[in-house]
């Protein structure tokens, strides 16, 4: 439970959360945003950037590929001549800019596939790149480049060699400067295969600590369910419904004002760990194999694993990552049984149920009343979903379904908002 209405958080903590979970979705993923993150800190220390510059562009590396929203798009980064990739960028900044303590951060997210075409880079759609973006550019390209080798030492002068070539081109000439001179140092290649290399992060930076009210919590539990809802449209706007179900029937129960906040919260980021699930798998139209039924089946265990560090939000983890165990024990991926599990999971899992049966999906209409709670009330009597609850939300199920509704649809516009957005960015940088 929250002590106050204020937690301490640091941003390190939550960029490592997404990275780590992020790159569980493909093997060559593997610790890229930390390596991003560490190169790109190193050549903005080399270039004589303030403390605070390299720490940010080291905040900026953890999360650079966060707009990336599939399989696809992330494997499509990892082509060292990629042409493609501003599109990514755009979005990662898209995501960001809501939440004030990252806004800076995403506009050097948003730019950093920008070449530097000797100078004409300086500028991207009619605004100014930051020699962050150009930096970050470099580093990402010099771990693409490594991803092929697990001897990163042995192929240094090949990397460098390669980079050299893209000089005034492809790569700012001073970024490029900064890293043949690092290239000429052993522990530079060295610290990029060290397993501890987020504790060496977590080390040479200064670690920004900020203090969020409820607010500031909901406003990046916010971002986080867009992370993971806009991957999709058959997704784009459950989180929202389920935050905003929880937080309703908190109410109802009779939950503290904090406490309602804080079901809100559980309810934001309950599916964070479905970006370690391949979103073609969430989107296949055809029965899932049970390779992948189980694949699925693991995103509530890396929610709980990604978020379980930080302390504060301990009593919200258990909320939004047991909402798939179930009153009579059995559920998943813990297994929890029906005297361990807590009334606040109880409460997220019927809001996820009910959001997703009655909202709108691409390849169907959600359900009409009659059907929804046909189905909510027969998941009760066979104990998959507290009784209680389920009868709570039945007996309300008008005014929870306008609710979900209104948010959902609100949401559907930034969506739509996000996307004509990027498709404005691709015809500029595609021109038939």
């Amino acid at each position: 439970m929250l002590s106050s209405s204020k937690i301490r958080v640091t941003l390190f903590d939550l960029a490592t959360s997404l990275s780590d979970v992020t790159d569980l979705v493909n093997p060559a993923l593997d610790d890229h945003h930390k390596r991003v993150a560490y190169i790109a800190y190193s050549l903005a220390q080399e270039m004589g950037l303030s403390k605070k510059a390299c720490n940010d562009i080291l905040m900026a590396g953890m999360l650079h590929d966060i707009g990336a929203l599939s399989i696809k798009e992330k494997m499509k980064a990892l082509s060292f001549e990629t042409t493609a990739s501003h599109r990514h960028g755009e979005a990662g900044g898209f995501l960001l800019k809501t939440f004030a303590p990252l806004a800076e951060i995403g506009k050097v997210i948003s730019c950093h596939h920008v070449p530097w075409a000797n100078g004409a880079g300086k500028q991207h759609n009619g605004r100014a790149v930051p020699v962050a973006s150009h930096i970050l550019h470099l580093a990402d390209r010099v771990a693409v480049l490594l991803k092929k080798t697990k001897n990163y030492f042995g192929h240094s002068n090949e990397v460098a060699r390669k980079i050299k070539a893209q000089s005034g081109e492809m790569f700012m000439p001073e970024a490029v400067d900064a890293f043949l001179a690092l290239s000429r140092k052993s522990y530079f290649w060295l610290d990029l295969t060290s397993r501890s290399l987020a504790v060496m992060l977590r080390r040479k930076a200064r670690v920004k600590t900020v203090d969020l009210d409820l607010d500031g919590i909901i406003s990046l539990a916010q971002v986080f369910s867009r992370v993971i809802d806009f991957r999709s449209p058959f997704t784009a706007t459950h989180s929202s419904g389920v935050a905003t179900i929880a937080e309703a029937m908190a109410d109802a129960i009779g939950y503290s004002e904090n406490e309602c906040a804080m079901m809100k919260i559980a309810g934001y980021i309950h599916d964070l760990g479905k970006l370690a699930v391949p979103t073609e798998l969430l989107e296949k139209p055809a029965p899932l194999t049970r390779l992948e039924a189980n694949i699925v089946r693991s995103h509530p265990f890396y929610t709980y694993r990604a978020l379980e560090h930080i302390e504060d939000f301990s009593t919200i983890i258990k909320w939004g990552a047991f909402h798939h165990e179930t009153p009579k024990g059995g559920g998943y991926p813990f297994n929890i049984g029906r005297d361990e599990l807590p009334l606040g999971s109880r409460v997220v899992a019927v809001a996820d149920v009910f959001t997703a049966i009655t909202e709108d999906r691409p390849y169907r209409k959600g359900m009409d009343a009659d059907q929804a709670k046909s189905v909510l009330r027969g998941m009760a009597s066979d104990d998959q979903l507290d009784p209680k609850i389920t009868a709570l939300l039945i007996h309300n199920y008008e005014e929870m379904n306008s609710l979900r509704e209104k948010v959902q649809s609100d949401l559907t516009g930034v969506y739509t908002e996000m996307h004509n957005h990027l498709d404005s960015i691709y015809a500029v940088n595609h021109p038939n």
